[in-house]
């Protein structure tokens, strides 16, 4: 199985042309919640604004689309393998009873509740919404699981009272409640454990180790004769408290972190590192079928493992493979591969008209308005060669040498759409623009030439053929 790859395409239809046997070791998706909200998505790495509806009508319709994903993502799992489901109040019941179907009821391991914000909902008549959840299940008994821990509240950090030249200290006793018959049962150092309190005692572990304890001078014994001995247990050494079902020390992304690509839906790094960390080890597999902006994978890669990412949105791909060359240095075509992006007339028909203006673009070597809607007839900058070698910086809009791009997901162009074309470059003071489209109109073509001839505005017309044969050439 080819691994540090972005596929880009229908998950159903990836994991089952590339990925024949049971062979990823861990699985996080975060799919579409059933929200039926429509959600304005910046993309502040592509410079980049789409729509994008959450919408599946109701739950039965969602989960019918859900099924045949969870059943292709169970099988690619290995039997040892781990698999997390996040969602939240909308579908999450029904979306367990699903899991349980094809995971078995035995192979649920926890529903884990995060808690994503303080809301401050102004909606009264409710409990404040403020958690999503994690539905965490295993292939089998036979899974990986490494506990990991929240740090300690500076109240528990206040018990280390004592110092000496290790560092700061607690006493810990050595002999807990309850009466034991085996090793911890046992007399040691002239001290029965079974004697101590009314119900009687034994030792917190067996006396081979308290003797390694008092060999490194762990063991502080009392003054008073006939006390009970007690361990040393430096602050150091805490690891801190083990995590349960109730993850409540990881927020929300704020907008001015350097993490954050306005994406309404993106989870913290954080998150992504400790599921990783729990249910995988150095050079496992992990994946993550609805990638969105590519959280999993740059936690995947940042702690060595491999990984594969999927999504539908081209632009959420190129996203991807943008961060993980800004964030982590990574190349494409060296340390990964982005695979699948659309390269036939057919398929760029079917994008969403968002999508197809930001493929035409970046396709033609230009740079995508960071407004779509509301654009004024201009959906890109190209900007000439000499400029773009010549600046150092990002701020491509402070410069005045650029061409624009005009893009119609559309058949044939009429004249309309070249006529508002020509007032955006007159608006602009632009005398040469790109218009992409998949087709024009013998009357656009007329309009474009006596644009030039008489006004000499040069409106160069591209078809998405010959694009897609630039890219061809750019490509071999």
């Amino acid at each position: 199985m080819d691994t540090n790859i972005i596929y880009c395409g229908d998950n159903l239809e990836v994991l089952s042309k590339y990925i024949t046997e049971p062979s990823v070791d861990l699985i996080y998706i975060d799919p579409p919640f059933n929200t039926s909200r429509q959600y304005e998505v910046f993309w502040g790495e592509a410079q980049e604004r789409r729509s994008f509806e959450d919408r599946f009508g109701d739950v039965m319709t969602y989960l019918d689309w859900m099924r045949p994903r969870l059943r292709e993502l169970y099988r690619v799992l290995k039997p040892e393998g781990s698999f997390y489901y996040h969602c939240d109040w909308h579908a999450s019941h029904y979306v367990k009873v699903e899991l349980d179907r094809i995971f078995g009821f035995d192979n649920f391991r926890n529903e884990i509740v995060w808690r994503r914000s303080q809301t401050r909902s102004s909606i009264s008549k409710i409990f404040k919404r403020s958690h999503d959840i994690l539905l965490f299940y295993s292939k089998s008994s036979d899974y990986k699981f490494t506990m990991q821990y929240k740090g300690l509240s500076e109240a528990s950090k206040r018990l280390y009272t004592k110092l000496d030249d290790k560092g700061y200290y607690r006493l810990v006793p050595l002999v807990v409640s309850g009466k034991r018959r085996g090793e911890t049962g046992k007399a040691w150092k002239g001290i029965d454990p079974n004697l101590s309190g009314k119900a009687g005692g034994h030792w917190v572990t067996k006396p081979s180790n308290l003797d390694e304890y008092e060999r490194i001078g762990l063991v502080v014994w009392p003054a008073k004769e006939g006390g009970l001995p007690q361990l040393k247990y430096y602050l150091e050494d805490n690891k801190g408290v083990p995590l349960t079902d109730s993850w409540d020390d990881i927020d929300l992304i704020q907008s001015s972190s350097d993490e954050s690509l306005g994406y309404p839906t993106q989870k913290p790094l954080t998150l992504l590192e400790r599921i990783i960390k729990v249910s995988s080890n150095e050079g496992d597999v992990v994946l993550d079928g609805f990638c969105g902006c590519g959280t999993t994978l740059e936690a995947a890669a940042k702690l060595k493992r491999k990984w594969v990412g999927i999504d539908y949105s081209p632009t959420a791909c190129r996203v991807m493979a943008e961060r993980l060359e800004k964030r982590l240095g990574l190349k494409e075509g060296l340390d990964f591969t982005l695979r699948d992006m659309p390269k036939t007339a057919e398929q760029l028909r079917k994008m969403p008209p968002f999508e197809f203006q930001n493929w035409a673009v970046v396709a033609l070597g230009g740079i995508p308005n960071q407004v779509k809607v509301g654009d004024y007839g201009i959906d890109g900058r190209l900007y000439l060669a000499d400029v773009i070698k010549t600046h150092k910086g990002d701020f491509f809009e402070t410069l005045d040498k650029w061409y624009p791009i005009q893009v119609k997901q559309v058949d044939k162009v009429g004249r309309p759409d070249i006529d508002k074309f020509q007032t955006a470059m007159r608006r602009d003071k632009r005398l040469k623009g790109y218009f992409v489209a998949f087709g024009f109109s013998q009357d656009s073509m007329k309009e474009i030439k006596r644009a030039q001839t008489v006004e000499g505005l040069d409106i160069v017309p591209i078809t998405v053929e010959e694009l897609l044969g630039y890219e061809k050439i750019a490509l071999s």
